[in-house]
């Protein structure tokens, strides 16, 4: 197979991925898919660079899937590094090439079908989005295929869809964001989408929290700065000890999160609910 994984960072921001983690976002979600389906291609796109030579129509029609990472982006700040993404998104939803988005990713999925982003009006969801729960829709959707009840997820976002476009289903939500997991239907194609981040696993999400330091203790997350390294520590022994229960309990985190076969549910089931089943009818058997 071959993937067009979509940065949604600036040079600078995944840069300072790269320096904290070995990887930018799009190297690591790359690394992700690659996993899932091993031998496949991924090459990567960087709209939010001026200047970056991204795929027309036809190029996206070569792929088999175009993924959008999360962004340190705000998608209502009508600049070109965000414009350059959402129309982006509107040709990949016209070449009608499947595409799958994770936190930013449904944002601008939602904003290149019509819909809108702002600030969270619920407030950051920053660690875990937890006790995420299917819509009726969601409960026989193939996207959330193997979900249980409720489960938790590594979520990092301030902004989230508050006006959903026109042609959706909303499959998930919790107290905290009342669309976390989408299908969006838009100019002949479709987008499978999640508000949380499945591809992260504990160490990615730890590094990521160590940059958010003053915001945890600032919307009181964590207490002071030895309570916020505390909590990133932990995350950081438990990526490299899955096995620890006394972590997991103070954390109160299970095997939706610590089992990564059963975290990257939902990019699984995309790949093969959602882009094996169209390979023959795109040609690309």
């Amino acid at each position: 197979m071959r993937f067009l994984v979509v940065e949604g960072n600036t040079r600078e921001a995944r840069q300072r991925h790269r320096d904290d983690y070995g990887m930018t976002p799009s190297e690591s979600y790359g690394d992700v898919l690659r996993a899932l389906e091993p031998g496949a291609i991924t090459d990567i796109a960087f709209p939010a660079d001026e200047g970056a030579n991204l795929p027309d129509g036809s190029g996206l029609e070569s792929y088999d899937a175009v993924v959008l990472t999360g962004s340190a982006l705000n998608a209502y700040n009508v600049e070109p590094a965000v414009t350059r993404q959402v129309e982006l998104a509107r040709a990949a939803y016209a070449s009608g090439t499947p595409m799958f988005g994770s936190c930013w990713g449904i944002q601008m999925g939602a904003l290149a079908a019509g819909g809108d982003v702002r600030r969270n009006p619920a407030g950051s969801e920053i660690g875990f989005a937890r006790r995420i729960v299917p819509t009726e829709a969601g409960r026989t959707h193939p996207l959330l295929a193997g979900r249980p009840a409720s489960w938790d997820a590594p979520a990092v976002h301030l902004d989230a869809v508050t006006t959903p476009p026109g042609d959706v289903s909303v499959l998930a939500f919790n107290a905290m964001t009342p669309m976390q997991a989408a299908e969006i239907r838009h100019d002949g194609g479709t987008f499978w989408g999640v508000q949380y981040h499945p591809e992260f696993s504990l160490r990615e999400l730890a590094v990521i929290l160590c940059r958010y330091g003053r915001h945890l203790v600032a919307e009181g997350f964590c207490r002071g700065e030895g309570d916020h390294g505390r909590y990133v520590d932990e995350l950081m022994a438990l990526h490299d000890e899955p096995s620890r229960q006394d972590l997991a309990w103070r954390h109160g985190l299970d095997a939706e999160v610590l089992d990564p076969t059963k975290r990257l549910t939902e990019i699984r089931n995309f790949l093969d609910m959602r882009v094996r089943p169209t390979l023959s009818a795109r040609g690309r058997a």
